[in-house]
């Protein structure tokens, strides 16, 4: 009796979020740092600061450029080029010796990074059965929560006991530990069909999905508003201890892994609803840290609750954008990411603006209540917009054409 195996996700997969993975690092190393960089480099601790935002918008401005460059490559070479100029770009933050070398290692991994996380999304659907593109699109993504939770704490205990040029040479080994499992475990998938800038431009014509970009820079958005501040929130408001805290948001990225499990299994054709009831959620945790933020019980759920609802929906906005009529190609995933970290830049400056006008730490969470309801109208006029038969299907790995698209 010949029994039909079950698909299952395949190691390349897991490479691909591990590449992810060592790019977040680099992203968040210099939060951990910011003491020791500031006295070696005769810096102020805001110059080191502006290093996270010089990242991010290298990421969001320059990650497209680059996806449009090597978007003829076949999958494998665009990884090798991007992984080589990412550790080019590191090597020199190592070897940093003021602050103008520091931007330009921030503007080169911070432009890769962009890439790399468009050509990933738009890579990893290709390499599993239809049914489970989902499930692949989410594990990609845990490398991001599995940076955040990890990226400070690694890039702050490198940083004391060796110096904070040893984190940058850690995060060059995890990128060519990340490169040599592609080279050896990625398939020679061929390159995408040759479009033609024009042609590719055309995708963002599309209002479907400038309406799913706004709904995604809003839920980052209000995520990051709050986020940004949970450490004077929780020390100052609540009362609790640093080392409580630091556990606290290890929790809270916990939860995030567990929101963004649940999310993957249930997205697809329930992803209005996914993200309407994230965002409702997310709101009332945001009421509760706002209204009870002395009570330490209420600030550790609404913490945790927060971390469930809120990065957690990635996988169920990316999954939204594969719905999109050529949705599954790696400018638009990029452009998607871009999207993402604008929603993070803004979140966290529109907090930081509001704190700057006077009002107290509890605005954070109006700012992020603010935000969400923004994203919940535009789910509610795509709510209203008339169903095509691409977006009711579900999500199709390497689907090119709107008849086969999810």
């Amino acid at each position: 009796m010949h029994t039909t195996a079950k698909p299952s996700i395949p190691v390349s997969v897991y490479v691909l979020a591990l590449g992810i993975f060592a790019m977040i690092n680099c992203e968040l190393q210099v939060l951990g740092m910011m003491p020791q960089m500031a006295r070696d480099l005769e810096i102020t601790i805001s110059q080191v600061g502006y290093l996270v935002s010089i990242y991010a918008a290298a990421m969001a401005l320059g990650g497209p450029l680059l996806t449009l460059g090597l978007g003829s490559q076949p999958p494998k070479k665009t990884f090798y080029l991007l992984f080589a100029l990412f550790v080019i770009g590191e090597i020199l933050g190592a070897l940093a010796q003021g602050y103008p070398m520091l931007i330009v290692s921030r503007l080169i991994t911070g432009a890769v990074s962009g890439a790399f996380f468009g050509t990933a999304l738009g890579t990893c659907h290709r390499l599993v059965a239809p049914e489970l593109g989902i499930r692949a699109v989410a594990i990609v993504l845990a490398g991001i929560m599995v940076g955040t939770i990890l990226g400070l704490p690694l890039a702050s205990l490198v940083g004391e006991y060796y110096g904070w040029r040893a984190s940058f040479w850690f995060v060059v080994a995890l990128a060519v530990l990340a490169a040599l499992g592609t080279a050896a475990l990625l398939p020679a998938l061929p390159a995408a069909a040759k479009i033609g800038l024009r042609q590719e431009l055309a995708a963002f014509r599309n209002r479907q999905l400038w309406s799913v970009f706004a709904t995604s820079f809003c839920v980052i958005g209000a995520t990051y508003a709050a986020f940004s501040y949970f450490v004077p929130i929780l020390t100052q408001l609540t009362g609790l201890a640093h080392n409580s805290v630091t556990w606290l948001l290890f929790a809270y990225g916990i939860t995030m892994l567990i929101g963004n499990h649940i999310v993957a299994r249930l997205a697809g054709p329930r992803n209005l609803r996914i993200l309407a009831t994230g965002m409702v959620l997310h709101s009332l945790f945001l009421v509760l840290l706002a209204l009870q933020t002395h009570q330490s019980w209420a600030a550790v759920i609404a913490v945790l609750g927060l971390g469930l609802t809120g990065i957690s929906m990635n996988p169920a906005m990316v999954s939204r954008v594969m719905q999109v009529p050529n949705g599954e190609r790696p400018l638009v995933n990029t452009v998607h990411a871009s999207v993402i970290t604008l929603g993070i830049m803004f979140g966290s400056y529109a907090s930081g603006q509001v704190l700057e006008w006077g009002y107290s730490l509890h605005s954070p969470m109006w700012v992020g209540i603010a935000i969400a309801m923004t994203g919940l109208l535009t789910l509610l006029l795509d709510r209203a917009r008339p169903e095509t038969p691409a977006a009711s299907e579900p999500l199709r790995a390497g689907a090119a054409t709107p008849s086969t698209h999810p």
